[in-house]
């Protein structure tokens, strides 16, 4: 005999996927990396009846230069070879969850406190900086890409209530500086600000480097262009 059950609504549903999302978002190794974000966006865009909008958005990526037949990690290896960029594609995936209505944050900035850190942000990074001065300078963030335990990367991000206005990151770094992940113990006491990224032009362009970042990029002649096809 089957026993009977009640199914969830579409509502539970939708908040259920919701609620894994943002907690993939913070820890996406722990759900399964970039794969895990891209089926969540598939279950929730289908919830929605809007299962093309994810199809539409790779596109719009792609023609940015922030996808290529590896996905958003892809990208992320060619600008900064010989790491786990897990935290930096989790906060591009963020951008898509924002604009949806979908991302949860911690803290949501004033209109007033995002224009001063859009307008300090860039010439701040300009000097190498920790992950302890970037709080200090800026506050907790509204997303926290990765755990609190500071021998390990991360990435920050600064958000207003309007999905119009770009996220701003700050992404970390704790290995050394040839860019090989870091054996036990990591390299430093916390992690180092290695770029700040914010904007919707050309991903490369988004980006701006610390000296210490710059240092983690690989010389200008053996960069390869990124590549801008979707994959199949």
């Amino acid at each position: 005999m089957t026993a009977s059950r009640t199914l969830a609504t579409a509502d539970d549903i939708h908040a259920h996927l919701v609620e894994q999302l943002n907690h993939a978002l913070r820890r996406p190794g722990m759900f399964g990396g970039e794969t895990a974000l891209w089926l969540l966006f598939d279950h929730l865009l289908f919830a929605e009846g809007q299962p093309t909008a994810w199809d539409e958005e790779r596109g719009r990526l792609a023609e940015r230069g922030c996808w290529n037949a590896l996905g958003v990690q892809g990208v992320f290896q060619r600008l900064i070879p010989g790491r786990n960029h897990e935290y930096g594609v989790a906060s591009v995936y963020a951008e898509f969850a924002h604009r949806r209505g979908w991302l949860r944050p911690d803290r949501v900035l004033d209109a007033e406190t995002y224009d001063a850190l859009v307008a300090r942000a860039r010439q701040w990074a300009g000097e190498d900086r920790w992950w302890s001065e970037v709080v200090a300078e800026f506050g907790e963030p509204s997303v926290l890409f990765g755990g609190n335990n500071p021998l390990y990367g991360k990435t920050l991000g600064y958000l207003t209530e309007d999905p119009g206005r770009p996220i701003v990151f700050f992404h970390l770094w704790n290995g050394s500086l040839d860019g090989t992940e870091p054996s036990w113990p990591p390299a430093h006491e916390e992690p180092l600000l290695f770029a700040v990224r914010f904007g919707d032009g050309p991903f490369p362009e988004t980006f701006t480097f610390t000296p210490a970042g710059l240092r983690l990029r690989p010389a200008p002649e053996a960069a390869p262009c990124a590549q801008s096809r979707p994959a199949p």
